[in-house]
């Protein structure tokens, strides 16, 4: 990872320590659920996640917080979280360079330090803009530029 990337990638685990009165709790969660919070308070990890897992699902949890989710969320405040923790995690500069070199979707997920369900959802919720800027490089690619 380029030294300029680093400076400029999102770190949830520096955004965490900037809340005041949140604090991280790790526990066994149910089964097939890697994180959770009250939306106030407490963030809760699962503790058995890769390192871009943790990095990906506190993304998502603090977004919870920063869109002042609180008690239970349906389908559409984890929509909305995912939405958000996946433009933090993936600028769309970050996006198209990476596409520049890969299609395959793990590479991708890869190189940007995500988890693979993390890059879908940044690709599922892409701008008007953001999609002609891919589409364009697409093109670009395809003739060979």
């Amino acid at each position: 990872m380029s030294v300029l990337r680093s400076r400029t990638m999102f770190h949830p685990w520096r955004r965490l320590r900037a809340l005041e009165g949140v604090r991280l709790e790790w526990s066994r969660l149910r089964p097939g659920l890697l994180g959770a919070t009250d939306g106030e308070g407490v963030v809760v990890l699962h503790p058995e996640q890769s390192q871009r897992q943790r990095r990906c699902t506190l993304a998502h949890e603090l977004a919870h917080v920063k869109l002042g989710h609180t008690g239970s969320c349906g389908p559409v405040e984890d929509a909305q979280a995912r939405d958000l923790a996946a433009r933090w995690l993936i600028p769309i500069e970050a996006l198209l360079d990476a596409l520049r070199w890969t299609r395959d979707w793990e590479e991708l997920a890869d190189e940007l330090w995500v988890d693979v369900a993390t890059l879908q959802d940044r690709l599922d919720w892409l701008t008007d803009d953001e999609r002609e800027q891919v589409v364009a490089l697409n093109q670009e690619i395809e003739r060979g530029a």
